[in-house]
């Protein structure tokens, strides 16, 4: 596996409002700066920007509608709604057919020219766009009403425009609406003189026809041929009679057809039922009478008595005149039978011929009642067409006010409108702050630099051992009492307390890169550890640019290199500073041929002695991304300590660079973040901050009771105030 990869996953940061108001308080210059720019360019254009006075007329837009309802228009008031209506008188409103009477009227070509000094003269398609952009539209919201407002430069000019293009589009509707219909009645006119024209020849040729046809037509309305025989009444008449007596023939013969099936006493019988005949049933009933006496003579008489004799001859003769009236009767119902089909026969012969002959009418007809029907027609379109025209010609002349009017009138402006100072001061505000502050994050977005010791534990898995604060001097100069000294002593306590024994005592201060004060960090923290009483040699071990004994005002003439390639001994190379417990052995000079001395057996060996002989070594580096030396003095102390500059480098270096002291088995006790703005980012204010006022408050304590003491000459041992 390769050790520069780390295997542990970087927790995802959680960003909180202090966060963001952290980010604010660090970049309140870029945000401070980008407002004061945004708010003084605002001002300074509105104040730059010419004045514009506005003035507004208001019109009402109906649809093309009269003032009281015409003749075809009661049925379509309030129809067909449309939804693009006004947006569309937006466009006519700013059309050329608006526009443009409205520059000829006021003559703005010739003002405009030279008003702005044009030369040559403005043409009316330029002075239309001009005119354009000085009109605003603006409906009324929920109502028909239209704000037409012009912007200029001059209150009376304004004026003058907004009214005229109020009028004008008033004038175009109704002249427009006018044109229309005077066009439509027009051509209405033109139909009915070609109709007029048709009419008339047509009439020409069916009056010819009629002649060719013979056709005698008596009734001016009709448009088919009548009966020539019988009118239509007159054969549903005989029709309906013909149904009657087939009916009745249809009985009659029947009946006629089973009364001749019976016997002779059996039709004497049945017939005064069917044909009732008075005179019949009288002979009947003499029959009968004469048979019951003639019975009852026999049986008083006997059969040759003379009543007898006469009875049976009137019995006789009875019977003759029954069978004569009886053929009689069927002699009669036989002659009606006869009749009835004879009147079947007629009727229906007849009503044929009718049929007949009024379809041969309508054949030798048709063409002339065709062309009558035709000219009938073509009269009633013209009279159609004559009506459609005069109701057009009355509408056209109804008042049509309301389909534009003029609610408001414009008047001339007392204030100009644009600029509207307030109101770009206040926008450029606005944005001043949103784009400062954007730009603010835009910023912190961009710089991948550590700036929490969130960001180094999340980032480094390492934990943060100090924090010293910005513009930090050295403490062998300022004294103990310093007030970053506080910062070193932290960090010299966390130090004691991340060995894993007591014999680790020799520390690596390393960087990812250059200028992160990692040469100010170990020289302030060996001079704490020797403020402490504890024996601390500081070791320059960056060879390359040497700068500890600058710091500590000694000489690089003699120093490591020397004892390492063994031309002089560790007394003669180490030196004594202001500090008696704190001892400084510089680089030395470095030959050109002799670069890997750090990695040699000697300097393992020195480092062994040196642990010995001090409480505490500390060792300065080169830069661990630039130079070797750093990762091969990390690999030999028992101890690595890096150095991380607040916001100077971004994450990816600082990872390389604690990646590099594991790669070679370095051991890595945490992180030290140096120059901490603490007045921008009060995060910080416990590491360090604290301590400061803490120190101060306690400065001024003992001063005060200092001064008491010489004036009463009391002694204070005893007065011990609270730490806390």
């Amino acid at each position: 596996m390769d050790p520069l990869k780390s295997t542990t996953p970087v927790p995802e940061a959680k960003l909180h409002f202090l966060d963001y108001w952290r980010i604010i308080r660090i970049r309140k210059a870029v945000i401070l700066a980008v407002f004061l720019l945004v708010v003084a360019t605002a001002t300074i254009v509105t104040f730059i920007l010419p004045e514009a006075f506005s003035s507004k007329a208001r019109i009402r837009v109906e649809r093309d509608v009269t003032d009281v309802h015409g003749v075809t228009e009661g049925a379509t008031i309030g129809a067909g709604y449309d939804p693009y209506f006004i947006q569309t008188e937006f466009e006519v409103i700013q059309s050329e057919k608006i526009l443009d009477p409205v520059i000829t009227t006021l003559r703005l070509n010739e003002r405009w020219t030279k008003k702005y000094g044009m030369d040559p003269g403005l043409q009316t398609r330029d002075t239309r766009e001009m005119l354009k952009k000085m009109v605003d539209l603006r409906p009324e919201r929920n109502t028909s009403l239209i704000d037409i407002s012009v912007f200029s430069d001059d209150k009376k000019e304004a004026q003058e425009i907004a009214n005229s293009i109020a009028n004008e589009y008033h004038d175009y509707r109704l002249r427009v609406r006018k044109d229309l219909t005077m066009s439509g009645i027009n051509a209405f006119k033109a139909e009915i003189a070609d109709q007029d024209k048709d009419i008339e020849k047509k009439s020409v040729e069916l009056e010819k026809l009629r002649k060719d046809t013979g056709v005698v037509d008596t009734s001016p309305d009709a448009v088919s041929p009548g009966s020539a025989t019988m009118g239509p009444q007159e054969i549903l008449t005989i029709n309906n009679y013909r149904i009657e007596a087939q009916v009745k023939y249809t009985q009659e013969e029947k009946t006629l057809s089973k009364l001749k099936e019976l016997s002779p006493d059996e039709l004497k019988e049945a017939l005064p039922s069917v044909v009732p005949d008075t005179l019949l049933g009288n002979l009947l009933q003499d029959l009968n009478t004469t048979q019951a006496k003639l019975v009852t003579l026999r049986s008083d008489f006997g059969e040759q008595h003379p009543e007898v004799l006469k009875s049976s001859r009137m019995e006789a003769e009875l019977k003759l005149q029954i069978d004569a009236r009886v053929k009689g009767l069927i002699k009669g119902m036989e002659t009606k039978v006869a009749s009835l089909e004879a009147v079947v026969s007629n009727s229906l012969q007849q009503v044929n011929e009718a049929k007949a002959n009024d379809i041969a009418l309508q054949e030798k007809t048709r063409p002339y009642y065709t062309a009558k029907a035709d000219l009938e027609r073509m009269k009633k379109f013209r009279e159609v067409l004559s009506l459609r025209t005069a109701q057009e010609s009355m509408d056209v002349k109804l008042p049509r006010n309301t389909v534009v009017e003029i609610v408001d009138s414009a008047q001339e402006p007392k204030a100009p409108v644009r600029p509207n100072k307030p109101v770009n001061i206040a926008l450029g505000v606005i944005v001043g702050l949103v784009v400062g502050v954007g730009l603010a994050f835009f910023i912190e977005y961009l710089d991948t630099s550590v700036k929490t010791i969130d960001d180094v534990e999340r980032m480094l898995q390492s934990p943060v051992l100090g924090v010293i604060p910005q513009n930090v001097g050295y403490l062998l100069e300022e004294g103990a009492e310093s007030p970053h000294a506080e910062a070193y002593r932290v960090l010299r306590t966390n130090i004691l307390f991340s060995r894993k024994e007591d014999t680790m005592n020799s520390l690596a201060v390393v960087s990812a890169g250059a200028g992160e004060g990692k040469s100010t960090t170990v020289c302030n923290l060996a001079t704490t550890f020797a403020q402490s009483g504890q024996n601390v040699l500081l070791v320059d071990s960056d060879l390359r640019r040497p700068t500890l004994h600058k710091v500590l005002g000694l000489h690089n003439n003699l120093g490591l290199t020397n004892y390492l390639l063994k031309q002089n001994t560790l007394e003669e190379v180490v030196q004594a500073t202001k500090l008696p417990t704190l001892h400084f052995l510089s680089s030395g000079k470095l030959p050109s041929s002799s670069l890997g001395i750090l990695s040699s057996t000697q300097m393992r060996a020195l480092i062994d002695e040196l642990k010995k002989k001090y409480d505490f070594v500390f060792f300065d580096s080169p830069p661990i991304m630039g130079v070797s030396d750093a990762s091969i003095l990390a690999s030999e102390v028992d101890m690595t300590m890096q150095v991380i500059q607040y916001r100077r480098y971004p994450q990816p270096m600082n990872i390389r660079a604690k990646q590099l002291i594991e790669k070679v088995g370095g051991n890595l006790i945490g992180i030290v973040l140096n120059n901490i703005n603490m007045s921008q980012d009060e995060s910080y204010y416990y590491y360090s901050g604290y301590y400061h006022d803490y120190y101060a408050k306690n400065e001024e304590d003992a001063a005060g009771k200092s001064d008491k003491k010489k004036d009463s000459g009391e002694k204070s041992s005893s007065n011990i105030k609270n730490k806390y």
